[in-house]
Parts: structure tokens; C-alpha cells; sequence
């Protein structure tokens, strides 16, 4: 491929806080290396449309403490088809587009790979609030989700209190129990459900009566919304044990909110990385955190890459709770 003078950037899947950071910082980093600049609005259903115009460095000010992304995010299943790939790559041909930076998780990363085997540089950062990107150890959007959440349990723990009661509280985590099972641990949850391990609710319950019979005036079990059933939950828990018992669903509030230190640094980091990536002549990869320092990955490794819940996390949460 010849030097790349112009690249695309799209935010795709689920939105988290910290995407407008890597956004400003994909950017900022690409105009420093003397190239043009196309933001793509709503992803690859944007990018089918054709919605994609020019970005300045004035249009990426004052974005790096707003949650969610400016550029705004949607699914598209026609871009899964053949045809809808192949579309993708002629709308970026004639927009003159050498390559696309792609923030989001693996579905999006695999939009980004089929782009790539047509002959589209590309290059992946990992954003998702679940932490569930195989090939990284940390993704953005993660830490200000948590921090969210947690404020959110602190004070469903003070009404439980007042009335000693027992919250049942799902968040995030439809295939990946890393939100739920740190939140239990910062919120010092009785108990933690999540989709990678079974449970066992009879020592759940029993847990609660022997904490009761202690003396405590609250209980709070955090459950993955890939668990789910937690109105079903508190009925179970409630007939058994006499305590009364509430579900709280936290929902999408986990995903908005201005980003985290954490966030915003990472954010910066990555993106202005994947652009300096791209002014090298190197593509085609995922940008990455290892062992604390950014780093990339070839993106058919990458796509390949697992990662597993660390059960002593979960029985962490379990020891804690006695």
C-alpha cells in the first residue's frame, strides 16, 4: 500500500465512556503526522450511508470529559455480509479513505478484519465497559462503568440498611462476569452471580440467614444481566428466608457518565498510538494494554485471543462475605 494521507475513525457496538478521548487523541495524533481526518457517524450503518465528513482539530475540542461518542454508534447487519463489506470498501474509496481506525470489541474488530482482507488498512481499539476484549488486559470505558455502578450499590446499600433488606442488583456482564464480580468485591456483596460459573442459591440463602442471625441489617447480591432472573431471584429468596427482598436493575446508566482519569488517559494513549501506527505504514492490527504498557497485536491474533474470569476473584467475594 502507498502512504496513507487519509483515515477514517468510527466508534461501533456499545458506546463507553472514554471513546470521545480516543477519538480527540486518533485525531489529533493523525493531523500532527501531516494526515487527513474523516470522522464516520454511527459506525458501519454510517459508513454503508455514507455519513462522513472532514474533522479539525476545533471539532475535537472540549470532547475528552463527555461520556459516550460524538461520532455516535449503531449495529449494522448488512455490513456482517459479503456484500455489505464490499460496499463498506467502495464508500471509503470514494471518500478517499486509505485507512479506518475501528474503536469498539471483538464484533467490531471483526468488522475491521473483513475490511482488511479487502484491502482496507486498519487499525482496532479495544472500547467496551465489560472488559471483555480477549487480547487486552484493560478496555475503555471499564473503570468509569465500575465507578458508576458502585455509587449506585453505595446507595441501594443505605435504603437495604434502613430497612433490612436484601438487594438483589444486576449490571452489565452479558457474556463476561469481570463488571459484576469487581463490583462485588468493592461493595462488599454477600454474593456474586455471573454466566462463566455456576452458583449455588441454597448456600446463597443460607448465607443471608446465618449474616441475619449475626446481627446484619443488609444483604446485597450482584447479578450479571447474563444471569438475568432477578425479579425470579429475590421471589426465591424472599419466600426462604423471610427477609425482604427488591431487585434493582442498573441498565444503561452504567454506560454514560463523563470518563474516568483512567479512562481519559488510557483513551489518549491508545488512540494517539493507532495513529502513529498508521503514519509508520503499519496496519492491520489491535491496539492493546499488557503488563501496563500499550502495546498492538496482528488483528487475526487478536480476534483469536481469550481471556477467562480469575476464579479467585470470585472466591474473593465469597470470603469476604462471612
Amino acid at each position: 500500500m502507498s502512504e496513507i494521507k487519509t483515515i477514517g475513525i468510527l466508534t461501533s457496538g456499545g458506546d463507553a465512556p472514554g471513546m470521545n478521548a480516543a477519538i480527540r487523541a486518533v485525531a489529533r495524533a493523525a493531523m500532527g503526522n501531516g494526515m487527513k481526518v474523516m470522522g464516520i457517524k454511527r459506525g458501519y450503518h454510517g459508513l454503508l450511508r455514507g455519513e462522513i465528513e472532514e474533522l479539525t482539530s476545533r471539532d475535537v475540542s472540549d470532547i475528552i470529559q463527555r461520556g459516550g461518542t460524538f461520532l455516535q454508534t449503531a449495529r449494522s447487519k448488512n455490513f456482517a455480509t459479503e456484500e455489505g463489506v464490499k460496499k463498506g470498501v467502495e464508500v471509503l474509496k470514494i471518500f478517499g479513505i486509505d485507512a479506518i481506525v475501528v474503536i469498539g470489541g471483538d464484533g467490531s474488530f471483526k468488522g475491521a478484519r473483513d475490511l482488511a482482507n479487502n484491502g482496507i488498512a486498519t487499525v482496532g481499539i479495544p472500547g467496551t465497559i465489560d472488559n471483555d476484549v480477549g487480547c487486552t488486559d484493560y478496555t475503555i470505558g471499564y473503570d468509569t462503568a465500575l465507578n458508576t455502578a458502585m455509587e449506585a450499590i453505595d446507595k441501594i446499600r443505605d435504603t437495604a440498611s434502613s430497612h433490612e433488606r436484601c438487594s438483589v442488583v444486576e449490571v452489565m456482564g452479558r457474556n463476561a462476569g469481570y463488571i459484576p464480580v469487581s463490583l462485588a468485591i468493592a461493595n462488599g456483596a454477600e454474593a456474586v452471580m455471573v454466566p462463566e460459573y455456576p452458583y449455588d442459591l441454597d448456600e446463597i440463602k443460607r448465607n443471608i440467614i446465618e449474616g441475619r442471625n449475626r446481627g446484619k441489617r443488609h444483604y446485597i447480591i450482584v447479578v450479571s444481566e447474563g444471569v438475568g432472573g432477578s425479579g425470579a431471584l429475590c421471589k426465591n429468596i424472599e419466600e426462604t428466608t423471610g427477609i425482604e427482598t427488591r431487585a434493582t436493575v442498573l441498565g444503561h446508566m452504567q454506560r454514560g457518565g463523563n470518563p474516568s482519569v483512567l479512562d481519559r488517559v488510557t483513551a489518549t494513549k491508545m488512540g494517539a498510538y493507532a495513529a502513529d501506527l498508521l503514519a509508520k505504514g503499519i496496519y492491520n492490527r489491535v491496539v492493546v494494554q499488557k503488563d501496563g504498557k500499550i502495546t498492538d497485536l496482528d488483528i487475526n491474533e487478536a480476534l483469536q485471543t481469550k481471556k477467562t474470569l480469575n476464579k479467585e476473584e470470585l472466591d474473593l467475594v465469597e470470603r469476604m462475605s462471612k
